[in-house]
C-alpha cells in the first residue's frame, strides 16, 4: 500500500519542523514538502500534488482560506486545518470548514512544540481520516437547497402536536457541511434537536452562530439545563459531553465534563444512550458521516428502546465509518442520502 503523501504549509518554522517530524515517524505517511506559505506550496504542487494538506490559516503573501478555495476549485484535496486556538481563529476555521476542510487541529500560542508532540495521535488520526475522505462529495452537497429537499406541503399542524419528540444527530468528519445541508432545509416548526459534532473546544460556539444565521430554526451551542423545544437545535460544546434529560413532558440537556468516550468529548454514544433512556419511542436518531464507531452502540440502544433510526448512506458520506458501524451493529432502520435526511426528520416525527 502506498503511503499518504502530505504537504505541510505553515509560516512557523517550529510548527513545520515538529509537524513534519511527527507525521514522518508514522510508516503510513510520507511528508513530501513543508513550506512557509501557499506561494511556495503552489510551486511544489506543480512537481507533486499531495494526498492531504496540513494548512495554517494566517500566513504571509496568501492566507490559508484563499489557498484552500484555490485547492478546492482546481483539484479538490483533503485539507486538515492547524489553527491557533482563539476566538478569531475559531471564526476563520469555521470559514475553512465551510470551504471544504475536513478537520481542525487546534494549536495554542504558547507551549506550541510540546502541545504538538502531545497531540501527535490526534494529528496523525486526522491526516489518515482526511486521506480517506471524498471531498468531491462536499462540492455536491453544498449545492443542495431547501426546495430540493423539503416536501411541497409543510406539517405545521402535525408538528405542533408532537412537542415531546426529539431528534438526535451525531456526526464527525464531513459533518459540518452535512449538518448545514440538513438544518438549513428544516422549517421553523421542527422537533427539538440535539447534536454532537466532533469539534474542538471554542469552535462549536462559532459553528452554531454561523448555522443560526443560515437556518429558519434557532441553532446555538448548548448550555447546562437548556430546554429542548420545537424550532431549536442545541449543539454540544467542544470539550464537554451532552446528555438529554426529561422532567415530565419537558426535555432539557445536561452539559458536563468527563472522560473521553470512544476517544471523543463530546461523544455521540453519550448523547444517543441518554436519548434512548429519556425519550425512547418519542425519538429519532440519525448518524451521519464520520470516522470510527462513536454513536453505533448508542443508536442500537435507541432502536431497542423503540426510537426510529436513520443513517446517512455511503454514497453521500465524506467518510463512511460511523454509519457503517451502526448498520453493522443493527442500530439502523434505513440508510438515506444526505439530501433526504431533513425530509425524513419531518416525516418520521410527524407520524
Amino acid at each position: 500500500m502506498s503511503r499518504i503523501k502530505v504537504m505541510v504549509v505553515d509560516d512557523s518554522a517550529v510548527v513545520r519542523q515538529v509537524v513534519a517530524g511527527l507525521l514522518a515517524d508514522d510508516p503510513a505517511i510520507e511528508v513530501i514538502a513543508a513550506v512557509a506559505d501557499p506561494i511556495l506550496a503552489i510551486a511544489r504542487m506543480k512537481v507533486q500534488w499531495p494526498d492531504v494538506f496540513v494548512l495554517d490559516i494566517e500566513m504571509p503573501r496568501m492566507d490559508g482560506i484563499t489557498f484552500l478555495k484555490k485547492i478546492m476549485a482546481e483539484r479538490p484535496t483533503p485539507v486538515v486545518i492547524c489553527s491557533t486556538l482563539t476566538e478569531k481563529g475559531a471564526q476563520t476555521s469555521m470559514a475553512a470548514l465551510s470551504a471544504g476542510a475536513v478537520a481542525i487541529i487546534t494549536k495554542p500560542k504558547l507551549g506550541l512544540k510540546q502541545f504538538l508532540v502531545d497531540a501527535s495521535d490526534d494529528l496523525i488520526s486526522a491526516v489518515k481520516a482526511a486521506a480517506r475522505a471524498n471531498v468531491k462529495r462536499l462540492q455536491v452537497v453544498e449545492k443542495l437547497t431547501a426546495d430540493a429537499i423539503l416536501p411541497a406541503s409543510d406539517r405545521h399542524d402535525a408538528m405542533l402536536q408532537t412537542t415531546e419528540r426529539v431528534v438526535a444527530l451525531g456526526t464527525s468528519t464531513g459533518g459540518t457541511q452535512a449538518l448545514e445541508v440538513v438544518l438549513t432545509a428544516l422549517p421553523r416548526v421542527t422537533p427539538g434537536i440535539v447534536i454532537v459534532q466532533h469539534m474542538p473546544e471554542k469552535f462549536t460556539a462559532e459553528f452554531a452562530n454561523r448555522l443560526n444565521g443560515l437556518c429558519q430554526i434557532t441553532v446555538r451551542e448548548a448550555k447546562n439545563n437548556d430546554r429542548v423545544v420545537p424550532g431549536r437545535a442545541l449543539i454540544a460544546p467542544g470539550g464537554k459531553h451532552m446528555l438529554l434529560r426529561r422532567n415530565g413532558a419537558q426535555y432539557s440537556v445536561e452539559v458536563l465534563d468527563g472522560p473521553l468516550v470512544n476517544r471523543h468529548r463530546p461523544s455521540v454514544d453519550v448523547l444517543f444512550r441518554s436519548v434512548a433512556r429519556c425519550a425512547g419511542a418519542n425519538a429519532l436518531g440519525v448518524i451521519m458521516t464520520g470516522m470510527g464507531d462513536d454513536g453505533a452502540a448508542g443508536l442500537a440502544e435507541m432502536r431497542k428502546a423503540g426510537a426510529r433510526t436513520l443513517a446517512q448512506d455511503e454514497e453521500s458520506c465524506v467518510v463512511y465509518g460511523m454509519p457503517k458501524e451502526a448498520v453493522k451493529r443493527g442500530g439502523v432502520e434505513r440508510s438515506v442520502p444526505l439530501g433526504a435526511i431533513a425530509r425524513e426528520i419531518m416525516a418520521q416525527m410527524a407520524g
